[in-house]
């Protein structure tokens, strides 16, 4: 029986909202504010209303990284709600992430409520006075594109339109919405026009003149290179950029990549080291690359030309970044590509002969980087603790084509084999630590059917707070696997040392101060308190047995983890 009564409350017309506008899941760690959206669940619970998936993540870096993970495969942005201030202050590192990562998501977290007395949803706890903030907003306002509180009077689905479609608009990334719990108790009030649309607004087309322009620099260099970081975040872009490259015999060089852009057995596909071949390129076309390089140790051709295409190729957001340019290019990337296709078939008729020395060039160059490659893993094959490069050759064995990888520090993306649009997901130039959990459970909701894989170095994991990741894996039936890379160290900060003091006090130590982790904890054993199949490897010799069991786990619906005693190395 429906007992709701014949006007909403304001809380009923926001979740509503969030359904017609295409959002299907809200990621929820509830606190006392939450009393307006749980009973507006129970109201409409049985009716034939639409409402969003809710599920419930015990911690918020949990649920901002399924957020994180849910967009990179779905495409569509996912709503997080949080406990007003202090559940705001835990997901700020995961906002860092996605700002950094152009990944669009709803932060709405409750405001203590506003009034003493006089109003049903007044304040009763003595928490309601010591979580109040003069600037909640002010919290995250350096990285989300907006942010508001929802105030008594104001319709909500008009709100929940504006948020989204700043969300979705390139660059893409975070929003925050405060949300009072009188406002939400009150009946809802009536938008002006209720008509849906896509959400965002529609990313512009680049210049064609400056497109031709890039064609020509292309169409008359020796060796032109495209570096990239996140243009295959489409499949349409992977498909444009592994056609585009084909075609003209154009290298990529994956630089610091958070998706994977061209299939790994490309012919032009030059590996994901920042830098390669960069002294070569007379001519380097940036698509979509905050970092594309690193200038202190990789230096350009004094002469080459240097193009940067991109939604905002400045990289606004980022206080201090000093890139060589030579023309800076906004608007639609995958649209980019497809016009630079269309001017490269005009500028490079009769170049034939130039197309033909360039795909030989960089056969032989890829010829050298698989010798490279067989000589290291014929070389580590036997050693103990496991090289992170034997892990992931053998996780090639047993992983689906378009299996998904979360790799936050846990292999060397070099070594893996992958082919399928919408298979990698790189950690943000943030550096958020813990997001790769969270987000592998959110591609696995986002692509059910396919195989989900977290690949993360101990201290990530740590991070990542694990049991809360178990616990929503187990109670939503996502079985992902996890694998724990365990050096027993921070392996970045152990080697950012040895990079600034590569003959210091600290490189000669037997132990690195604020480097190890130990006694590390037995980590396969976290996942079998929610009711999953952990197992440890010591050795080479036991890794492939141990996967084969728990991509056999995995597949039966049990989610698995692997702790595999790894080098401190990459």
């Amino acid at each position: 029986m429906d007992d709701r009564t014949s006007v909403d409350m304001s809380s009923e017309a926001l979740l509503a909202r969030l359904a017609v506008r295409g959002i299907d899941y809200v990621f929820a760690n509830a606190g006392t504010d939450f009393a307006p959206i749980i009973e507006a669940i129970s109201r409409n619970s049985g009716t034939a209303r639409r409402l969003p998936r809710v599920v419930t993540v015990p911690h918020e870096n949990v649920a901002m990284g399924m957020a994180h993970g849910y967009y990179r495969i779905a495409g569509k942005p996912a709503v997080v709600m949080v406990h007003v201030t202090v559940g705001t202050a835990n997901t700020i590192c995961g906002l860092m992430n996605m700002n950094r990562d152009d990944v669009p998501v709803l932060l709405a977290a409750g405001r203590t409520p506003i009034t003493e007395t006089g109003h049903i949803a007044s304040r009763n706890r003595s928490i309601h006075w010591g979580q109040e903030a003069f600037d909640q907003g002010g919290l995250v306002r350096e990285f989300v594109k907006w942010d508001y509180e929802l105030r008594a009077g104001q319709p909500v689905e008009s709100i929940i339109d504006r948020a989204l479609d700043i969300a979705m608009s390139a660059p893409r990334g975070p929003v925050y919405l405060t949300l009072p719990r009188e406002v939400l108790t009150d009946p809802a009030i009536p938008p002006r026009r209720n008509t849906p649309r896509p959400l965002g607004v529609v990313a512009a087309a680049p210049s064609a003149d400056a497109i031709a322009e890039v064609a020509a620099l292309i169409a008359n260099a020796q060796f032109p290179l495209i570096v990239t970081s996140t243009v295959g975040r489409t499949a349409a872009a992977f498909g444009a950029l592994a056609t585009l490259a084909e075609e003209f015999a154009l290298p990529v060089l994956q630089s610091e990549a958070r998706d994977i852009n061209l299939p790994s057995s490309h012919a032009m596909n030059l590996g994901f080291l920042p830098g390669t071949h960069l002294a070569d390129a007379d001519v380097v076309v940036v698509i979509d690359s905050a970092v594309p390089w690193i200038p202190k140790t990789q230096k350009l051709r004094h002469d080459a030309k240097i193009v940067h295409i991109g939604a905002d190729p400045l990289i606004s957001r980022y206080p201090f970044r000093a890139f060589e340019a030579d023309l800076l290019i906004a608007g639609d990337s995958a649209a980019a590509l497809a016009m630079l296709q269309e001017c490269l078939a005009i500028a490079m008729k009769g170049k034939q002969a130039a197309i033909a020395a360039r795909r030989k060039a960089v056969a032989a160059v890829r010829a050298e980087m698989r010798a490279r490659r067989e000589k290291l893993l014929a070389t580590v094959r036997d050693q103990s603790p496991v090289h992170p490069a034997w892990l992931a050759h053998c996780l090639n064995q047993f992983k689906a084509r378009d299996a998904i990888i979360v790799n936050e520090l846990g292999v060397p993306p070099g070594i893996l084999e992958l082919d399928a649009p919408l298979s990698y997901i790189g950690s943000s130039t943030a550096g958020g630590l813990g997001f790769a959990l969270g987000a592998a459970l959110g591609a696995k909701l986002a692509a059910p059917a396919r195989e989900v894989i977290a690949a993360v170095g101990d201290g990530s994991y740590m991070f990542g707070n694990p049991l809360p990741f178990h616990y929503v894996a187990r109670a939503e039936k996502l079985a992902t696997l996890t694998i724990v890379a365990n050096n027993h160290a921070w392996h970045a900060v152990r080697q950012s040392t040895l990079d600034v003091f590569p003959d210091g006090k600290a490189a000669k130590a037997n132990v690195m101060p604020l480097v190890e982790l130990n006694p590390a904890p037995d980590y396969e054993k976290v996942i079998e308190t929610c009711g999953g199949h952990g197992e440890r490897v010591d050795n080479p010799a036991a890794l492939l047995g141990a996967l084969e069991r728990v991509f056999a786990c995995i597949r039966a619906g049990t989610p698995a983890l692997l702790n595999v005693m790894t080098q401190n190395r990459m």
